[in-house]
């Protein structure tokens, strides 16, 4: 949910509001109809002691009134949401003025019919006419602007938000590595002479991986697709260490269909290259692994380190992890994460996400 949608002409604002045809919607206005039925209640117990034919008269209206408001809403929030947002704040806040004046006329009128022997009505229903509906839709367009202006501030709240955590991405994602592509460029450039088939190979490969980092940061690519961006990483990388690089691949029960946000497991390849088999003369063996697990998608990636300690701190290491970690966190907000261990001499970052239920049909 965006808080703006711009036409062409980059014009103007738009009203966002919440879908009140969803099960959650309904029951926090439900829930909060009871909260000031209550508090109605309670507040006016100075006058008299009926209170619980107070609260359930209090209850019975202002759910009607939420509930009636609600469906309005429903019904008309695609058509507000094509307006500007000062025009369609005052139509929303017309209908719903409009809604609670047309219940309250309804209650009126049900209390005016209905007198059973033995009961006093008042109790129950409104006996002045003007005072309770001028009353009712008075603070009806005080709670409905307060809301609608609610509405606006948490949508531009978390508008804000994301704009900040993308541009925070888009600048790590545009942060190329010089020392790999120098390397990459001292290889190719070696091999164009010695096997001038490779090298063409190497220079459409790091063409790959440009034209990946270059694309929008919350881009969202078929898991089969990132591999294939890791592993065009590898190819790069093989090229220069030779058989001091090993990579180990166990991939086989994941869904590679299953959507996933661009550049989360090739950076992961990158870091146990350049931070782990780089460090060690002998080179080593790096291990990506991944399993599906309750609806989640596990990806592991282990690689040898140097003895020292701090591996996980270093700059580098730990930019890649931020950057990784805000990509999940944009795509499926609170349910994914990445999880790092160091074990002596070996470190490992595993991602976890949701394996998205659209793709559930096809687990090539």
């Amino acid at each position: 949910m965006t808080a703006t949608d711009s036409d062409p002409r980059g014009a103007q604002t738009r009203l966002v509001l919440p879908d009140f045809c969803e099960g959650p919607a309904v029951l926090a206005i439900v829930l909060i109809a009871e909260l000031v039925a209550i508090i109605f209640a309670v507040s006016r117990q100075a006058l008299h002691k009926n209170f619980w034919i107070d609260l359930a008269s209090s209850s019975l209206f202002l759910l009607w009134i939420g509930l009636v408001s609600a469906a309005v809403l429903c019904r008309s929030r695609l058509w507000l949401q094509q307006m500007p947002a000062t025009r369609a704040s005052m139509i929303a806040i017309g209908l719903l003025v409009a809604t609670v004046g047309i219940v309250s006329e309804l209650v009126y009128q049900v209390g005016n019919a209905w007198n059973p022997a033995n009961l006093d009505s008042s109790l129950v229903f409104p006996d002045s006419h003007a005072a309770f509906l001028l009353r009712n839709m008075v603070v009806g367009f005080i709670v409905s602007a307060l809301a609608l202006r609610y509405f606006y501030v948490s949508a531009e709240w978390k508008r804000s938000i994301e704009m900040e955590a993308l541009a925070r991405i888009r600048a790590l994602q545009a942060r190329i590595r010089p020392h790999f592509l120098f390397n990459s460029m001292n290889t190719i450039a070696a091999l164009t002479r010695s096997n001038p088939g490779r090298a063409e190979q190497a220079v459409e490969d790091l063409a790959d991986l440009f034209r990946a980092s270059l694309a929008e940061a919350d881009t969202m690519i078929a898991l089969r697709d990132e591999v294939d961006i890791a592993r065009t990483h590898q190819r790069i990388e093989q090229l220069r260490l030779g058989a001091r690089l090993t990579v180990q691949w166990d991939l086989e029960g994941l869904p590679m269909n299953a959507p996933v946000p661009s550049l989360i497991v090739q950076p992961l390849l990158e870091n146990a290259v350049y931070h782990g088999i780089e460090m060690l003369p002998a080179g080593g063996t790096v291990y990506i692994t991944g399993r599906l697990s309750d609806r989640e998608i596990q990806i592991e990636v282990r690689n040898p380190i140097p003895g020292a300690s701090g591996y996980g701190e270093r700059e580098g290491n730990r930019m890649a992890l931020e950057n990784i970690r805000q990509r999940l966190e944009l795509a499926w907000p609170g349910r994914a994460r990445i999880e790092t261990r160091q074990d002596g001499t070996e470190f490992s970052a595993r991602l976890i996400f949701p394996y998205a239920e659209k793709n559930e049909g096809d687990d090539g």
